[in-house]
């Protein structure tokens, strides 16, 4: 591991101890559970016996959706936190998963042509360079195989979400670029957020990169990747708190997902 990919993965086992959302295991899972989770534009069809990568998806959810759904479940991820909760899950409902420590940059451990689908949750935004990744990811996908990819919205990520005001809204405070968030032009580089218990927490989080369209979308399709459904993760909520995190949500959808197939 580089330093990044070390410093990384420290920050990412303090945020699962702290109990962040994206470390609490599926363990009630059912199949519109299961659907919703994985393939909420109806696109990936039957997945039972299909051989399926989580790349930096540890946690202990997307795995439990997909073992449920009866596929083949590898997952490789760089915190040992997270993979613990896949651990969980496999436990919990008799699964087999492969489970592998490893950084989403280097898939050399799986062969050519190895996986149908690649479902990578959101994860590529804590690594500087989007195309080793996506590389691998067409070298081991199986052609027409699909590859679903979750990114920060590249307009909203230089959006200060904490600092609304009615008169002026949300601030804009980081210019359109490639390239690392700086923390400092925000209230801090820490991540807060509740626990299951309603405690709220305060945890330094990873580096974490922007990854504009355009290179986002160029470089997928350099790879050798068909575009088929673009989706944004807005709110549900139908009037938001201003201010509130699903506010933000309603004026600037934080994640972006697309759903591509290996040509």
């Amino acid at each position: 591991m580089d330093d990044l990919a070390t410093f990384n993965r420290a920050r990412w086992n303090a945020l699962v101890e702290a109990g962040v959302l994206y470390s609490r295991p599926a363990l009630e899972m059912d199949e519109e559970k299961a659907r919703q989770m994985i393939d909420e534009e109806g696109l990936l069809g039957d997945v039972a016996g299909k051989r399926v990568l989580l790349l930096g998806g540890g946690g202990g959810q997307q795995s439990a959706a997909f073992g449920f759904l009866g596929a083949e479940v590898t997952v490789i991820d760089l915190s040992d936190g997270q993979l613990e909760k896949d651990r969980q899950v496999a436990a919990h409902y008799g699964y087999t998963f492969d489970i592998q420590q490893g950084d989403m940059r280097d898939l050399s451990r799986f062969a050519d042509a190895s996986f149908h689908i690649v479902w990578q949750p959101y994860s590529i935004n804590f690594v500087p360079d989007v195309r080793p990744v996506f590389a691998g990811a067409a070298r081991v996908i199986k052609p027409g195989g699909f590859y679903t990819v979750m990114w920060h919205n590249p307009f909203s990520q230089g959006v200060d979400d904490e600092q609304w005001t009615p008169e002026h809204g949300y601030p804009l405070k980081w210019p359109y670029t490639d390239g690392e968030i700086d923390p400092t032009i925000f209230k801090s580089a820490n991540w807060t957020f509740e626990t299951e218990s309603g405690e709220r927490r305060e945890v330094e989080g990873p580096r974490e990169f922007r990854h504009t369209m355009r290179t986002f979308l160029n470089s997928l399709i350099a790879s050798g990747f068909v575009i088929r459904r673009f989706s944004e993760h807005l709110t549900w909520d139908d009037n938001p708190e201003p201010g509130s995190w699903e506010h933000y949500k309603s004026v600037a959808p934080p994640y972006l997902t697309l759903w591509t197939v290996k040509s």
